[in-house]
C-alpha cells in the first residue's frame, strides 16, 4: 500500500513543477526567437493603476528679516554687493568672551508687525517669524480669507528657541524668586511658540510642525512642508526658521566649543569661508519664510510663481555630536538624495549655496563630499557661502540660503563668497569670491548641517509649466 506523502514532500513536488514550467518557458521563448518568430508582448504591469502623479510645488511668496536687512530686496542687494552684516555684539555684555562680533538684526521694530500687546507676550525669535510671514503671505499676494484655513500650514525650523529670555527669567528667579517670573515666561521660550504665533495670528489650522534639528533646521522644515503639499496634506505652506540666540551664555556656549571666530577686531573680515585663515564662525540672529503652494492652486489663483521646490534629501552622520563624519559620507547622501528626489543628476546642478560656515573643519569636508559626489564637475560648479556675510543663523540659516538661491535662478546671478583671500590646498573648488557672477541657473542645492550629524538638502528649480 502507497504511503501517504508527508506536507514537506508536497512543497518540494509543487516547487519543482513550477520551475520545470519556468524553464519550459524559457525554453520555449529561445527556440522561437532562433526561428525569428516574435517574442509575446509582455503583459502590463499593474503596479502604478490607481496611483496619483506626484503633487508639484512651487514659490510664490518670499519674507526675510537678516542683518542685512529687513526686506528680501535689501538682503540680495547687499548680497549681490558683497556687503558684510557682522559688527560687535550689542544686544548683551559679552565681556571676557573670545567672540564679541555678530550679525545683527538691525532696526527692527516688532510693532511694525504685531499688536503692541502681542510684542511684550513673545521672544524675539517669535517676532521675527511672524515678521516674515506677514511679508511673505503679502509677497504672495494670499488673500487667506478666501483660503481653506484647514488647507493652509506651518512648518518651522528653530535651534534655540527664546534662548535670551530664558536667561533673563533665570536672573529674576536668583534675585527676586521664582513667583516673580512673567506668567508668560514658558510660552516666551518654547522653540514650538514661533510656528504655534504663525497659526494664531494668520489663522493656519493645518499641518503645524516645528523642527529643532539645529543648524540643518530652516532646511528641514522646507522639505517637510514640501512632502506635506505632495502628500496632498495642505494646499499651502508657510515655511521657514528664525533664530535668536545672541546672548551671553549663547555667546559662550560656542566659545568654550572654540567653534567661533576670535577676529574681534577686524568684524567685516571674520566670516571668511573656505579661506586658508578661517578660524571659526561668525554667530547671527534672524528669519525668513517661504510661502510654497501646490502647482495647481498656485496657478488656480494666478500667482506670480519664483521657481519650485523640486528635492530635498536628509541624512545622519551617525558619527559624532559635533564633529561632522570625517569622509562626508552623510553630506554626501543628503546632497545625492536631494538631487535624485528633484529627478536631476548631479551635472545638471548649476549653482551650490554651501553651509560655508567659516570652520577649519566644516569647510574642508564639505568640500570634499562636494568633490565625491560630482566627480570632475564639482570644478566647474559655482559655489558661495551666503555665511561669509551674514554669519551663522543656526536653525535659520537654511531658509535666508534657501531664499538667496531662489534668487540666483530668478535673476541669474549668484552672490559671492566675500573674504576669500588666502586659498586653500584643501578647499580647491570654485567660490566664487569676493565678486558676484552672473549665470543662468535652471537649479540650484542648498546645503545645510548640523550638530547631532543633522544633513539637509533642498534642490530648487526654475520653474517651466
Amino acid at each position: 500500500m502507497r504511503q501517504p506523502r508527508s506536507r514537506t514532500e508536497r512543497q518540494a513536488e509543487a516547487v519543482t513543477t513550477v520551475v520545470d514550467k519556468q524553464i519550459n518557458d524559457l525554453l520555449g521563448s529561445i527556440a522561437k526567437e532562433e526561428r525569428g518568430e516574435p517574442s509575446p508582448k509582455p503583459r502590463p504591469s499593474r503596479a502604478g493603476k490607481g496611483k496619483r502623479e506626484r503633487r508639484r510645488v512651487v514659490i510664490t511668496g518670499m519674507g526675510a528679516i537678516t542683518p542685512l536687512g529687513l526686506t528680501v530686496d535689501e538682503y540680495w542687494q547687499a548680497l549681490v554687493e558683497g556687503k558684510s552684516g557682522i559688527g560687535k555684539i550689542t544686544l548683551c555684555d559679552v565681556t571676557g568672551l573670545t567672540c564679541q562680533i555678530a550679525g545683527e538684526v538691525k532696526g527692527f521694530d516688532p510693532h511694525n508687525y504685531m499688536e503692541y500687546k502681542a510684542t511684550r507676550r513673545r521672544a524675539r525669535f517669535s517676532h521675527f517669524i511672524v515678521a516674515s510671514t506677514r511679508i511673505a503671505i503679502e509677497d504672495a499676494g494670499l488673500n487667506l480669507s478666501r483660503e481653506k484655513a484647514e488647507r493652509m500650514g506651518v512648518v518651522v525650523g528653530n535651534g534655540i528657541g527664546g534662548f535670551p529670555e530664558a536667561e533673563e527669567g533665570h536672573l529674576v528667579l536668583l534675585e527676586r524668586g521664582g513667583m516673580r517670573l512673567t506668567p508668560f515666561f514658558m510660552p516666551m521660550v518654547l522653540p514650538n511658540m514661533a510656528a504655534g504665533q504663525i497659526s494664531l495670528i494668520f489663522g493656519l489650522k493645518g499641518f503645524s510642525s516645528t523642527i529643532t534639528t539645529a543648524c540643518a533646521a530652516a532646511t528641514q522644515a522646507i522639505g517637510d512642508a514640501l512632502e506635506v503639499i505632495r502628500q496632498n496634506k495642505a494646499d499651502v505652506m508657510v515655511a521657514g526658521g528664525t533664530e535668536a540666540a545672541i546672548s551671553p551664555t549663547g555667546v559662550a556656549g560656542f566659545c568654550v566649543m572654540k567653534a567661533l571666530t576670535t577676529r574681534n577686531d577686524e568684524p567685516t573680515k571674520a566670516s571668511r569661508p573656505f579661506d586658508a585663515k578661517r578660524d571659526g564662525f561668525v554667530p547671527s540672529e534672524g528669519a525668513g519664510v517661504l510661502i510654497l503652494e501646490s502647482l495647481e492652486h498656485a496657478l488656480r489663483r494666478g500667482a506670480r510663481i519664483y521657481a519650485e521646490a523640486a528635492g530635498v534629501g536628509i541624512s545622519s552622520d551617525a558619527y559624532h555630536v559635533t564633529a561632522p563624519d570625517a569622509d562626508g559620507s552623510g553630506a554626501i547622501r543628503a546632497m545625492q538624495w536631494a538631487i535624485e528626489d528633484a529627478n536631476l543628476k548631479p551635472n545638471e546642478i548649476d549653482y551650490i549655496n554651501a553651509h560655508g560656515t567659516s570652520t577649519p573643519i566644516n569647510d574642508r569636508i564639505e568640500t570634499q563630499a562636494i568633490k565625491t559626489l560630482f566627480g570632475d564637475y564639482a570644478h566647474q560648479l559655482p559655489i558661495s557661502s551666503t555665511k561669509s556675510m551674514i554669519g551663522h543663523l543656526l536653525g535659520a540659516s537654511g531658509v535666508v540660503e534657501g531664499i538667496a538661491c531662489v534668487k540666483a535662478i530668478t535673476e541669474g546671478i549668484i552672490h559671492p563668497t566675500i573674504n576669500y583671500e588666502y586659498p586653500d590646498p584643501d578647499c580647491d573648488l570654485d567660490y566664487v569670491p569676493n565678486v558676484a557672477r552672473r549665470k543662468d541657473v535652471k537649479a540650484a542645492l542648498s546645503n545645510s548641517f548640523g550638530f547631532g550629524g543633522q544633513n539637509a538638502c533642498l534642490v530648487f528649480k526654475k520653474f517651466e509649466e
